[in-house]
């Protein structure tokens, strides 16, 4: 969520006018964090916000680096009535996506479209022109609607696909359509959707093709993971030809479940935003993050392997988590991976998912 606050950090801040309930200027939140745990030196460097971050990415060196881009990135004023959350963020501080190295992007998600139809075509063209592939959202239905085909050098091509869900407060009228801009909205999570996803798949997949479905879904706090969620993500592994399923939404990190060797993300947490220093669900510590990384096998998506390190907000960037916040999250995911046949274990700061 590199938008609002985070981007007024950045060295080219947007006007910082929102149009929320409470707060009706951006820098708000950064004050809020600096109350909270010191001072920012403003304006960042575009790699600041990633801290500790770029460190682990350099040395493990993942074959694709892959975001939920939880903000739109442009200038337009022309915010979404009645939405009362506006995240955004200037189009020439894309460069702190570069700053990582990020090869795509969900947009398929509830602020994408907070300043507007023309908000989105400018984070479009911003990706675009730095280099970041996205899926989940266009000009029209079919565009919404295509993957990003992703491909590894001497392993395959990773199909990625995105979508939203209303259960996480996206607009109805977000939906695109044949001849209207938006993202691609599930209509529910019934098997009528787990058809449409399937004829997607259908008409791009080739053989060793490993898919990726990345879905913006659920409450933002809170463990519990619905049945229609499990049924949904099963269904797509069974008769959509899916292989992994990288959910998100909940501002903290969800359970774990590997069903027939594919993983299922049921909620990733948030890995970067500006609610430092807002009391509220302070039980949930969506302050601690994880940064996940994924091993598959190239032909068939099975998942070998998926290790985790713990990290956590503050100053509005990314840090290493303490070794008692780690435990402390390690704790916590166990309990909730164990209702889904796995467990957590902690070893030298990683977090490893080890399943039957």
């Amino acid at each position: 969520m590199t938008g609002r606050g985070i981007d007024q950090i950045l060295p080219y801040p947007n006007n910082p006018v929102v149009y929320e309930p409470y707060v009706k200027d951006a820098r708000e939140y950064v004050k809020l964090a600096e109350e909270k745990n010191g001072e920012i030196p403003k304006p960042v460097n575009f790699d600041y916000i990633w801290g500790d971050a770029l460190n682990h990415l350099e040395r493990l060196a993942p074959d694709l680096r892959i975001i939920n881009l939880e903000t739109s990135i442009t200038a337009s004023e022309d915010y979404w009535r009645g939405k009362q959350i506006n995240y955004r963020m200037n189009p020439k501080n894309a460069p702190c996506l570069t700053a990582a190295k990020i090869d795509c992007c969900s947009l398929a998600n509830n602020h994408v479209l907070d300043w507007g139809f023309s908000g989105l075509q400018e984070t479009s063209e911003t990706l675009r022109e730095a280099g970041i592939k996205s899926s989940g959202a266009g000009k029209n239905l079919e565009e919404a609607e295509s993957p990003e085909l992703l491909d590894v050098k001497g392993k395959g091509r990773i199909i990625f696909f995105s979508f939203g869900s209303e259960t996480c407060g996206v607009p109805t009228n977000w939906a695109a359509t044949e001849n209207k801009p938006g993202i691609n909205l599930l209509k529910d999570l019934s098997s009528n959707e787990v058809h449409r996803i399937k004829g997607l798949v259908e008409r791009v997949k080739q053989q060793n093709d490993i898919v990726v479905v990345s879905i913006h879904w659920g409450s933002n706090w809170g463990y519990e993971v619905l049945p229609e969620q499990r049924l949904f993500a099963h269904k797509l592994i069974d008769k959509a030809g899916v292989d992994l399923i990288h959910g998100h939404s909940s501002h903290h990190a969800k359970g774990i479940e590997v069903y027939e060797n594919k993983l299922i993300l049921y909620g990733c947490g948030d890995f970067l935003n500006d609610y430092e220093g807002i009391g509220s669900y302070e039980f949930f510590r969506g302050d601690l993050g994880l940064m996940y990384f994924a091993g598959l096998e190239p032909q068939t998506g099975k998942l070998c392997r998926l290790e985790m390190i713990p990290t956590q907000i503050k100053h509005f960037k990314v840090n290493n988590a303490s070794g008692n916040d780690a435990l402390w999250l390690s704790n916590v995911l166990n309990y909730e991976c164990e209702k889904l046949g796995c467990s957590i274990e902690l070893n030298k700061g990683f977090l490893s998912l080890k399943w039957s």
